[in-house]
């Protein structure tokens, strides 16, 4: 019976409410029915007793309030946003300091944000900063919506350009759209001012002070001609983190030093010295693999080894021998794969390549088997007959391998050198080996780790020298390829400024005759 008697009371209820809901909805549409011409009288007519005025009057009143609720509304979509962005970032600092004590979240979150306020006083933002010469300098780069106009030029060489790097690029596009942003917020604009867009965008300067962050100034075009809105971004650096904590044991890792040879007995000879110091006598944790292509000159190439075997009581060396023509790539991809022990670090060299013990070490510690290959920029020797020319005599080796940018570059544009385990040479599938003669094969290799997963370390090695031999670029090779060719030549030899006084020596020869003859009509 009770449940009967709830079943009756809730039909009924529901009855009700939909009866309810029927007289809600005729009232509704009773009520927005528009009236008759007789019953409109809000508005009135144009031809009307009250004429023209009064209607434009009603109608700017109409566009007036609705200008100020839409005002309204931005006002209250930007505080949302600099809420959600305020939340944001109090979320991330609790979830990097999530590890320490309870009650020290909060205080280290205002810390941080002190910390990064402060950061902009202390940058040349506000105020110049005393210099003690002009090397101390920051400069600026400048930069309009499409390129940028550099004075550390990189790998492109390029004064201008179209930003390549991807960080460059989103840094500039975020700083952009962030002046833009800030341009149209409610709270700093009045709500019949136009809307600005990046194409509002005339020009920028921004800076890095490495230990404090990046300053932007943006100018954009203004409402009226000559007048122009300008706008003084920060980005701050944090405060340096602990982000992993290893030891490394290099104890027992092995260098497997890979070298293609064709012939030159007489760099092989001086390679091999270079060997048996670093690597025998030093580090002693190497083993040398030679492929030599042809049959001219082998039986020098291994009396040379074999000499160096049996005086250093050395025997961690493979040679092998391949028939056809020279090619870099193929022989680096045989002695690579020759290899039949465990994963073993690879080290890619060339015959005229000199490098340190010390560099054996960096090799290892850059190199890490499914996570990190190694590509080192090595210093390229000039021409030791420019640089010496005026000298009695050409220095030993050892006194020339000085790093100074009168004695040479770093070779930002070679790839060649590389420090990689075998696991991971095999995985991205090694060399390319339809690429014949000189170039080509180590930037191709070069591209596939980019685009792997792996993190390619590009670094400056004080201890891997190029060292100087005239080059020769073969009427063989195809057209890339002697054009990449003729710039290592030409870059080969000597500095700016040398090649500079090599190509003005008849106009300098001529003046200091003129200063000898001078001097000699003084004293007579």
């Amino acid at each position: 019976m009770l449940r009967r008697g709830l079943l009756a009371w809730a039909s009924r209820v529901v009855v009700l409410l939909v009866l309810l809901c029927c007289a809600a909805s005729v009232l509704y549409m009773l009520a927005c029915t528009p009236r008759g011409d007789d019953e409109r009288q809000g508005l009135p007519r144009a031809n009307g007793p009250r004429g023209r005025a009064s209607s434009q009057a009603a109608v700017l009143s109409w566009e007036e309030r609705h200008r100020d609720h839409v005002g309204s509304l931005k006002r209250q979509i930007a505080q949302l946003q600099e809420e959600l962005q305020e939340r944001s970032e109090q979320l991330r600092a609790a979830q990097q300091l999530a590890g320490e004590p309870a009650g020290a979240p909060g205080r280290a979150q205002a810390d941080l944000l002190a910390f990064l306020r402060s950061q902009v006083d202390r940058a040349e933002v506000h105020a110049g900063v005393k210099q003690a010469t002009e090397y101390a300098a920051v400069p600026f780069d400048s930069f309009t919506l499409h390129k940028v106009y550099q004075l550390e030029t990189g790998l492109t060489r390029h004064p201008e350009e179209k930003p390549v790097r991807k960080d460059k690029r989103d840094e500039l596009v975020e700083a952009i759209q962030s002046a833009v942003e800030a341009l149209n917020s409610p709270a700093e604009s009045s709500p019949d001012q136009r809307p600005y867009t990046a194409s509002d965008f005339i020009e920028g300067i921004y800076r890095t002070e490495r230990d404090k962050g990046t300053l932007y100034e943006l100018t954009f075009r203004g409402d009226h001609k000559h007048q122009f809105r300008r706008l003084v971004l920060f980005r701050p650096f944090g405060p340096i983190m602990k982000v992993k904590k290893e030891q490394l044991n290099m104890a027992s890792t092995l260098v497997n030093v890979i070298v293609p040879l064709a012939r030159r007995v007489d760099k092989f000879r001086q390679f091999m010295q270079n060997f048996r110091e670093m690597c025998i006598q030093q580090d002693g944790r190497v083993h040398l693999t030679v492929v030599y292509f042809g049959k001219e000159e082998m039986d020098e190439v291994k009396g040379i080894l074999e000499n160096t075997s049996r005086a250093a009581n050395f025997r961690n060396f493979t040679f092998i021998q391949l028939s056809g023509e020279f090619s870099r790539g193929k022989g680096l991809d045989v002695g690579a794969r020759s290899w039949k022990g465990s994963n073993v670090l690879l080290f890619f060299c060339d015959v005229d390549i000199y490098f340190t013990s010390e560099f054996l070490n960096t090799c290892r510690l850059n190199a890490q088997p499914g996570k990190k290959v190694f590509y080192p920029v090595l210093f390229s020797q000039y021409n030791p007959g420019i640089i010496y020319g005026h000298h009695d005599a050409i220095p030993a080796l050892e006194r020339q391998l000085v790093i100074k940018k009168e004695t040479g570059f770093w070779r930002d544009f070679g790839f060649g050198m590389t420090c990689q385990y075998q696991s991971d040479f095999i995985n991205i599938g090694g060399f390319d080996l339809d690429i014949r003669g000189w170039g080509g094969e180590d930037v191709h290799l070069y591209r596939k780790y980019l685009h792997s997963n792996l993190v390619v370390v590009r670094a400056p090695a004080r201890g891997l020298f190029h060292l100087w031999h005239e080059k020769r670029c073969e009427d063989e090779l195809a057209p890339e390829q002697y054009r990449m060719c003729m710039q290592s030549k030409a870059m080969n030899e000597a500095s700016h400024g040398q090649l500079g006084m090599l190509v003005f020596r008849h106009e300098i020869e001529a003046h200091l005759r003129r200063q000898r003859h001078k001097t000699g009509s003084k004293k007579s």
